[in-house]
């Protein structure tokens, strides 16, 4: 699993080391020209003797620093100097008065060339922007405090620096103005011509700690982060920003180890589950198992109006491995679930984790299945007297309007922003679909304390809040599964998943939250299966689940 850590609980594993006169900077600057030198050398790969490709050569590579007064263009000066002593043609761009100083004569001393921007005494950010992004003109002309630059000759790489993990809000001042100009000039994404954009610890003006992006950011192709990942790399919207990841090991002790861990109260702020991790908790029957160990799912979804909702998400339960599926709801909607998957029973009994929601209708007629979710829900909060033990339960679109009690963290919610928004709003809070996107981490959290249940927030990143110090957040999923019914199978899934452990979940609620994230990542990967690169069909994913769910187990 990827650990990401608070910028406060990393500044302080770095001091003492720093206090011991362990060279960070010069460490992670070194890293940081390498991972450089190997994106540059892949990017200009050429067929090899063999047919295959060979890394190409890197010299006279054209970079180009941003550099703000943070550490991280203290780091992005000392890795120019690195590069420019094997060959690099290196530029840095100063967006601050104050920059490192042992970085910039490093810098210096090694050859690369200094532009002060300024659009009065240096050069403006739009020739700038022109320069690094290629074309006629630049930087490099009387107003450049350095070797003029050369017409029509963009960078091959960006290394951004302009801000460090201590900042907060938006890019200002110079450095906004010349990511700006940047985002006008540079080619489109994909465009062969684009440089190659690494973010220097994290791309600059993005929340570290929550992910927010409240201002103009470059979009990085890599991130070089430096001891440990940071929220912002993980959250949405800011983790469709940062590209791939490297994490820079510099020794720190963040969580400790031994009595130290104990003494701890460090814990990871966001975990993202990797396949491995899943593979290794995903319980795989013994020759002693029968369909009531497996787990037994119940699904309360599906009108006359939406039939097709139940039928998902019974299908993706029974595809995901459920021991049993029984499904609750009119008669019409069950033959049409059975017609689709024979193994589902309509009639009543053992349920260890229910699916509610899926389905219903805003308003109007909905075939009595309100009633049927709303008693489900109960029974499984252990609120309805003698419906037996508590079981986990799966609380999807139409049932959360039935929140009208305090949920047990063995409860999950799965709303997508617009639903979450609406919840939050019956509860007193004024926020909107755009705010709860803008800022994800924190109004799943608020959901969290308001409901008491575990939240799933659907998106292009998924965040998960539960009982526990940590979240979650999955980006699995490809741009495709965002259709009608991809929603419905995640249900069915996660009550799989959560019905296979039921016990275990309400004895300790908190690891429900690690469980829906092993269910988005699955949901995300199974899209990717059912037509990889392309177009899905909502059924096309549940269909995908037992052979993505075997090539995770070949992990263990």
């Amino acid at each position: 699993m990827i650990e990401a850590w608070p910028a406060a609980d990393v500044r302080a594993a770095e001091e003492p080391l720093l206090a011991a006169g362990v060279p960070l900077m010069e460490r992670a600057a070194f890293a940081l020209a390498a991972v450089v030198r190997r994106d540059l050398a892949r990017r200009r790969a050429v067929p090899g003797p063999d047919g295959g490709l060979v890394e190409g050569s890197v010299r006279g590579a054209r970079v180009a620093l941003l550099v703000g007064a943070g550490n991280n263009g203290g780091d992005a000066l000392h890795a120019g100097a690195f590069l420019a002593r094997r060959g690099l043609a290196v530029t840095a761009y100063l967006a601050d008065e104050r920059v490192h100083d042992g970085g910039l004569a490093a810098l210096r001393g090694a050859g690369g060339r200094v532009v002060v921007v300024d659009a009065g005494a240096g050069a403006a950010p739009s020739a700038v922007a022109t320069e690094v992004a290629g074309g006629a003109g630049g930087a490099g002309g009387a107003s450049a405090a350095g070797a003029g630059g050369t017409a029509g000759a963009g960078a091959d790489v960006v290394l951004d620096g302009l801000v460090g993990i201590g900042a907060r809000g938006p890019l200002r001042g110079t450095g906004a103005a010349v990511v700006a100009a940047l985002l006008e000039a540079l080619p489109e994404p994909g465009d062969p011509a684009r440089p190659w954009v690494v973010a220097v610890d994290v791309p600059s003006g993005v929340g570290v700690d929550d992910g927010t992006v409240p201002g103009p950011v470059l979009p990085a192709d890599r991130t070089v982060t430096f001891g440990a990942a940071k929220p912002g790399l993980l959250l949405p919207p800011a983790t469709h920003l940062t590209g791939a990841g490297a994490v820079i090991d510099l020794g720190l002790e963040l969580a400790g180890t031994g009595a130290q861990a104990a003494a701890s109260a460090r814990r990871p702020a966001v975990v993202r589950l990797e396949d491995t991790d899943v593979a290794r908790a995903w319980p795989v029957p013994g020759p002693a198992d029968h369909k009531y160990t497996r787990g037994v799912v119940g699904v309360v979804a599906g009108t006359a109006t939406y039939p097709g909702a139940a039928v998902l998400a019974s299908s993706a339960a029974v595809r995901a491995g459920a021991g049993m599926v029984r499904y609750q709801g009119p008669d019409a909607v069950g033959q049409a679930v059975v017609a689709a998957r024979p193994e589902v029973v309509t009639a009543g009994g053992r349920v260890q984790a229910w699916v509610l929601g899926p389905g219903f209708p805003a308003e109007g007629d909905d075939d009595g299945q309100r009633d049927r979710a709303r008693a489900a829900l109960a029974a499984a909060s252990g609120l309805l007297p003698g419906a037996g033990a508590p079981v986990p339960a799966v609380v999807d679109a139409g049932a959360l309007a039935l929140l009208d009690h305090r949920c047990p963290g063995w409860v999950v919610l799965t709303p997508h922003a617009g639903e979450l928004a609406a919840l939050l709003r019956s509860r007193g809070d004024d926020v909107d679909r755009a705010a709860v996107e803008a800022h994800p981490l924190r109004w799943a959290r608020r959901a969290h304390e308001l409901t008491g249940a575990t939240v799933l927030l659907k998106g292009g990143a998924t965040v998960v809040v539960g009982p526990g110090p940590t979240a979650y957040a999955q980006a699995d999923a490809p741009g495709w599964l965002a259709t009608a019914g991809a929603g419905d199978v995640l249900a069915g899934l996660l009550g799989t998943m959560l019905a296979a452990r039921s016990a275990e979940v309400v004895a300790h609620p908190e690891r429900a939250a690690e469980i829906a994230a092993a269910a988005a990542l699955v949901h995300g990967r199974a899209a990717e299966r059912a037509n990889p690169g392309g177009p899905v069909a909502a059924l096309d994913v549940a269909g995908a689940l037992p052979g993505t769910v075997a090539a995770l187990l070949a992990l263990r």
